[in-house]
C-alpha cells in the first residue's frame, strides 16, 4: 500500500479525488507547508485500524488472575528512618 501526499491546497480543490484514490489506493496523506497534518482512508481502514487497539477494560478482564497472588503480608512493618 503506497501513501500518497497531496498538498492542502490541491487536497481541498479535488477532495472528490483524494476519496477516489484513498478507497482504490490507500492512505493519502495530505501536508501543509510541506508537513504531513492528515490522512485520508476508506471506512473499511479506519474500522481496521481502531478495532485492533487495545482495550484496557478488555485487557483487565481477560488477565489471568488466577495467577495472581494477591494475598496481604501481615509482618508487622519496619521503621524506616528519613533523614
Amino acid at each position: 500500500m503506497s501513501v500518497v501526499a497531496w498538498q492542502l491546497q490541491d487536497a481541498k480543490n479535488r477532495f472528490s479525488k483524494v476519496v477516489e484514490e484513498a478507497l482504490k489506493t490507500g492512505p493519502q496523506t495530505v501536508t501543509r507547508r510541506g508537513k504531513p497534518v492528515v490522512v485520508v482512508v476508506s471506512i473499511e481502514t479506519w474500522r481496521e485500524i481502531t478495532s485492533s487497539r487495545p482495550n484496557l477494560k478488555n485487557y483487565l478482564r481477560d488477565a489471568p488472575l488466577d495467577e495472581l497472588d494477591l494475598t496481604r503480608d501481615t509482618r508487622e512493618r519496619q521503621e524506616v528512618p528519613l533523614p
